[in-house]
C-alpha cells in the first residue's frame, strides 16, 4: 500500500500539480499569430439535431483570417443532408459538404470518412470537433490555432473536452473520469511525453496527417482516430502543443446510462493495445497503483492489527490527492463535488477494473 502511495504521490506532484498551477494562457484578446487559414472538419451519423446547434456556433468563431466547415455526412438516413445542403447554399464559402454512402468492407467507418473529408479542406491547419459538441466560446478556433506557434511552430493541438453538467452520479462519474484522463494526457504532454488527445477537440497540419501516414497503421481498428493518430505523429517525431485555457474547450453531451457509457470506454480503452511501451507503462504505472491500493485496502480492512495505520495512511492520501484534483477541476473549469471526490476515485477504479477485464474476454466492439 505505501509502494502504491508513493507512486500515486509522484504522479500528482510531478505532473497533476504543475500543470495546474500553471500560468494563464494569453487571453484571445491578446495580439497572436492568426493570420492562418483554418479548416474545420465535423464527421456527422445522423446527427440532425446536434448539428442544428453546432454549426451556427461555429459560424459564429470570432477568427480574422479565413475558415471553413468542412461537414462529413457519414451514412447519414436522417435529414442531415438536406440541412446540409441548405447551409451550404447559404454559406458556399464557409460550408462544403462531403457525402459517405458506404464505407469499404473491414475499414473503420469514422477513419474512412475523416480521410475523405481531409482530402477535401482547402487549409493547412485542421481542426477537428464531433457533432455532440460545442465550442465552449466564439474564441475557440482562435485559441486553438494559436497552439500551432507554440514551441517553434507544433504539428499538433492538443485540447480538453468537458462534458455537461446533469444530475445523477453518473454524470459525476463521468465528468470525473474525463478530469481525471485529462490530467494524464495533457500533463504528460506539457512534460515532454505527449501520448493521446481527444477527437472533440484535436488539431493538426495536414502535413502532420501526411507524415503519419493518415489513419493506415490503423485503418481496420474501430477506435484510435485521435490517440492513435498522436501516437504515430510522436513516432514521426511531430512537434505537439498543449492549449488549456477554459475558453478553447469544447462541451459535450455525456452518456445518460450506464450500459451506453460502458459501451463508449469499451471502444475508447481497446486502442490503448496499439499505444508505445513507454506509454503503456507511465499510464498503466498510474492506473495500477490506484486499483492495487483499492485492492490493498480491502485486504487490509480484514487484519484489526492494521486498522490504526490503514486509516492514517489512506486519510492522507486521500486528502492529498483530493486537493490536487480539486485544484484540476479549477484549471480546467471542469467541476467536480469535493466531497464526492473519495467516492468517485475508488468507483472509477474498480470500473476501469472491470473494464480491463471485459476487454480482455470479449474484444467484440461496435460503432453507432
Amino acid at each position: 500500500m505505501l509502494a502504491c502511495v508513493l507512486v500515486q504521490l509522484f504522479y500528482a506532484v510531478y505532473f497533476f500539480w504543475p500543470f495546474a498551477r500553471r500560468a494563464p494562457e494569453a487571453s484571445a484578446a491578446a495580439p497572436g499569430p492568426d493570420a492562418e487559414p483554418v479548416s474545420i472538419v465535423v464527421c456527422a451519423r445522423n446527427e440532425l439535431d446536434n448539428l442544428r446547434r453546432l454549426l451556427p456556433l461555429l459560424l459564429q468563431q470570432d477568427y480574422p483570417a479565413a475558415f471553413e466547415i468542412v461537414l462529413i455526412d457519414d451514412r447519414s438516413h436522417d435529414d442531415t443532408y438536406l440541412y446540409a445542403q441548405q447551409l451550404v447554399q447559404y454559406y458556399p464559402e464557409k460550408i462544403r459538404l462531403v457525402t459517405i454512402s458506404r464505407t469499404p468492407d473491414s475499414f473503420a467507418p469514422k477513419k474512412y470518412a475523416l480521410t475523405l473529408g481531409i482530402k477535401a479542406t482547402r487549409y493547412a491547419c485542421l481542426l477537428f470537433t464531433d457533432a455532440d459538441c460545442i465550442p465552449a466560446t466564439n474564441q475557440w478556433l482562435r485559441l486553438m490555432q494559436r497552439g500551432f506557434a507554440k514551441k517553434d511552430g507544433a504539428d499538433l493541438v492538443l485540447g480538453f473536452s468537458a462534458y455537461a453538467e446533469a444530475p445523477g452520479f453518473l454524470n459525476q462519474l463521468i465528468r470525473y473520469e474525463t478530469l481525471l484522463t485529462a490530467a494524464q494526457y495533457l500533463s504528460f504532454a506539457w512534460r515532454g511525453w505527449p501520448y493521446m488527445g481527444v477527437g472533440r477537440n484535436l488539431a493538426y497540419t495536414r502535413a502532420c496527417f501526411t507524415a503519419t501516414k493518415g489513419f493506415a497503421s490503423h485503418i481496420r481498428q474501430l477506435s484510435g482516430d485521435d490517440d492513435l493518430l498522436v501516437q504515430d505523429a510522436v513516432r514521426q517525431r511531430q512537434r505537439v502543443a498543449v492549449v488549456a485555457d477554459p475558453s478553447a474547450h469544447t462541451l459535450s453531451a455525456p452518456a445518460e446510462t450506464w450500459a451506453a457509457w460502458w459501451r463508449q470506454k469499451r471502444r475508447h480503452l481497446s486502442a490503448g493495445r496499439a499505444y508505445r511501451l513507454p506509454d503503456r507503462l507511465r499510464v498503466g504505472t498510474f492506473v495500477l497503483a490506484n486499483m492495487l491500493f483499492y485492492l490493498t485496502t480491502v485486504v487490509l480492512v480484514f487484519s484489526p492489527n492494521n486498522w490504526v495505520s490503514l486509516i492514517v495512511v489512506w486519510v492522507l492520501r486521500t486528502l492529498f490527492v483530493s486537493v490536487v484534483y480539486a485544484r484540476l477541476s479549477q484549471r480546467l473549469g471542469q467541476p467536480v463535488i469535493v466531497g464526492l471526490l473519495p467516492v468517485l476515485d475508488a468507483v472509477y477504479f474498480f470500473q476501469y477494473l472491470a473494464l480491463g477485464i471485459s476487454l480482455f474476454l470479449n474484444r467484440t466492439l461496435r460503432w453507432k
